[in-house]
């Protein structure tokens, strides 16, 4: 008799954290393929900066609170806090390494190819440069700085969460003894990080960052002393929000104030140049209170996040990617009656390849329209000067109902939302600050239209956040429609939001955190059923991160029973493929591209039947648990088809795709001799065409070939 399998073995499953690193990597990986323009492969090693950064505020500060507690429960993979915290330290400080190397020895020369300089250190300016860089720090920069001394009666100053500073060992002029004293300045954020030059080569572009500018003149700041040393540093500290949302009556309040903290939370991380005199690092440590693993000693310039800038660099266009511009809906004239349009039946989108203004337009033309009584809508994350915010404020001025839920838990959008959330209110909209203990995640607008045969009820669904800046960079997919069952669905979903009202059933929307886990493994357990009764029996599912447990369980089941599952999970994945006689039949692929991979799709086959899903939650315990989150089924066939194509073009990705070994780690497929697939590129191809692709999925993946590589 075979033995039972426990699926729940903790050496069955990838530690979170670790898979994040691993997703970082993938990322850093695009800056060193030779493949990519020069001013691209700059762009993702930015990306990896600024990754790394809200992982340890976030991800790293947590454990360190674990530890702190002396909280000994283990993770999935049978890991302790401490335990993950000293993997997590190894694992960093590599990739931090591979990340300078590939910034100094392979961008840095490659650029100075192309005519860009960026100059490594103040010392190696001419002497024409040296006088443009004084003037500059005179006339520029000498008046924002704020030099800050430490002695007996200056105690050490408070150093802000991710600012660049510069420490400084000084000594007095008439001082015999020599004695030292400590000094830091910050690098002003209100300024450029980057600074162009006079160049000393004709036709090269020379830059040179505000830090070296002020490291030159900084004995300036300090007159009756001798600057002996001056290193930039940086520091990270904990900057995950502790709400107790059962003790604060006003959670706008309570959520403002702990934003100022943020500034106050332990130091996590300190970031010194590699060359750091010893002395002022012993007084960082010391009055940072950070331990020696958690110093990360920089072998060239701090927060590579400044590369974004340049990124942008004029006359560099050969350097990048030709911009692409978003297609128009088929479905959706510019200026036509967005309503009429939804009538004639469901409509999909898929962004960045097709534009986002249909979702600006419902809502803007809904705001005007004589026939709209209410709009109703969830707000994650929002642009800066979003049209959508406007539009909601000119409805509730035309004097419709305008309900809308603005999540003030979205990390690092809280005060972005504050903003948004009193001006709607001050507009005459009923403004909902999310639920006690859950973060509203769900993507959903509901209008509701008086029109000739009654009230009709038009919704849109989605993947990705109501968002007209990142809907360019981000892939989402998101479904109008007004199907009579979602527009029930969509009420109740906005009663529960705005009340106490929960419906005992659901016409077609599942929602999360009480239906949503039930229904995913309730969908996966009839797929091990067709298996085990000898029919075909797929899953192929699309989203951010999987890290549940019982998901994956139940998934380790569905395989050992003979399910053919296929996944494509862009970050974190705590599933391990290639497990005899458990994930044998699982593959997991992470495609990074050009775009940010964030739509989630869920197919199941059904014994034929099959059962198309998408939605805005991922396979993670948060997603599933402790946010409001909403999954809506693909019925239309047209539209089926359509997202069929998405999944499948992902999967048969071989050129951006990176396939997860039974080992854990992540390699590119090996295109010798294959067609070149680029499914980001497929779809900009696509969406230019405005005709989908027909393609027979079961027998035949039809592809536009991407440009082949060299």
């Amino acid at each position: 008799m075979e033995k039972e399998k426990d699926f729940l073995n903790s050496e069955y499953y990838e530690n979170r954290e670790l898979s994040w690193l691993k997703f970082n990597q993938r990322v850093l990986n695009e800056a060193r393929d030779k493949t990519i323009p020069l001013l691209e492969r700059l762009k993702f090693v930015s990306i990896t900066s600024s990754n790394l950064d809200e992982f340890f505020m976030v991800r790293v500060a947590s454990l360190k609170d674990m530890v702190h507690a002396g909280y000994k429960k283990k993770d999935i993979a049978g890991m302790t806090a401490q335990e993950q915290l000293d993997a997590i330290n190894k694992d960093t400080h590599a990739l931090v390494e591979l990340q300078y190397s590939t910034y100094n020895r392979s961008l840095l020369p490659l650029l100075h190819q192309h005519g860009i300089e960026i100059i490594a250190a103040h010392e190696d300016l001419t002497s024409k440069q040296a006088e443009f860089v004084d003037h500059y720090f005179h006339d520029n920069v000498y008046p924002v700085l704020t030099p800050m001394a430490v002695d007996a009666s200056r105690p050490f100053p408070l150093i802000r969460n991710k600012s660049l500073n510069i420490a400084a060992l000084l000594t007095k002029k008439e001082d015999k003894k020599g004695e030292t004293e400590f000094a830091t300045v910050q690098v002003p954020s209100v300024l450029p990080r980057i600074v162009r030059i006079p160049s000393s080569e004709e036709g090269v572009k020379t830059f040179l960052l505000l830090e070296q500018i002020i490291e030159r003149n900084i004995q300036q700041l300090f007159l009756n002393y001798d600057v002996l040393c001056a290193y930039p540093y940086r520091i990270m500290r904990n900057a995950d929000l502790s709400i107790d949302e059962d003790e604060a009556e006003d959670l706008l309040q309570e959520i403002q104030k702990q934003l100022k903290r943020r500034q106050w939370g332990e130091v996590i991380r300190l970031e010194v140049e590699e060359k750091v005199d010893k002395r002022l690092l012993a007084i960082l440590k010391e009055d940072l209170h950070i331990a020696q693993e958690d110093i990360y000693k920089i072998s060239g310039p701090l927060d590579l996040t400044f590369l974004m800038k340049m990124y942008g660099i004029e006359d560099g266009d050969e350097l990048r990617y030709p911009p692409y511009k978003p297609q128009q809906v088929p479905q959706i004239a510019p200026g036509s009656d967005i309503f009429a349009q939804i009538r004639k039946g469901d409509i999909l989108l898929h962004h960045p390849y097709q534009t986002f203004d249909p979702v600006v337009d419902f809502i803007r033309q809904a705001s005007k329209d004589p026939d709209v009584l209410a709009i109703k809508q969830t707000l994650y994350r929002v642009s800066g000067n979003s049209p959508i915010i406007a539009s909601l404020a000119q409805a509730a001025e035309n004097g419709k109902q305008v309900s809308v839920l603005v999540e003030l838990k979205a990390r690092f959008d809280e005060e972005n939302n504050i903003v948004w959330a009193k001006k709607l209110e001050k507009a005459g909209c009923h403004v909902i600050y999310g639920l006690v203990g859950l973060k509203t995640h769900s993507k959903i607008a509901l209008v509701v239209r008086r029109e000739e045969d009654g009230i009709r009820r038009y919704v849109h669904l989605g993947t990705g956040n109501y968002n007209d800046s990142t809907a360019k960079l981000y892939t989402d997919l998101g479904m109008f429609t007004c199907s009579e069952a979602i527009g029930e669905d969509a009420t109740a979903v906005f009663n529960m939001l705005s009340g106490y009202s929960e419906p005992l059933t659901w016409n077609k929307l599942v929602v999360a955190p009480i239906w949503l886990r039930k229904r995913f493994l309730k969908l996966i357990r009839r797929e091990i059923k067709h298996a085990q009764s000898g029919k075909q029996a797929f899953i192929k599912a699309k989203m951010n991160s999987l890290c549940d447990r019982d998901i994956i369980a139940a998934l380790y089941e569905a395989s050992a029973a003979g399910v053919k599952i296929e996944l494509v999970v862009r970050g974190i994945c705590c599933l391990k493929t290639g497990i005899p006689g458990i994930s044998e039949n699982i593959t997991v692929c992470s495609i990074v591209g050009n775009f940010l991979e964030h739509s989630r799709i869920f197919w199941f086959h059904n014994d034929g039947q099959e059962e198309i899903y998408m939605g805005s939650a991922d396979w993670m315990p948060r997603n599933l648990d402790r946010r409001v989150e909403i999954m809506f089924p693909v019925e239309d066939e047209k539209l089926m088809d359509a997202v069929r194509h998405v999944l499948e073009t992902q999967l048969a990705d071989n050129t951006k795709a990176n396939i997860l070994q039974p080992g854990g780690k992540y390699e590119k497929i090996d295109k010798r001799g294959k067609r070149l697939i680029n499914s980001q590129q497929q779809f900009c191809e696509e969406a230019k065409l405005a005709v989908p692709k027909k393609a027979n999925v079961y027998q035949e993946r039809v592809f536009i070939p991407a440009e082949p590589v060299d």
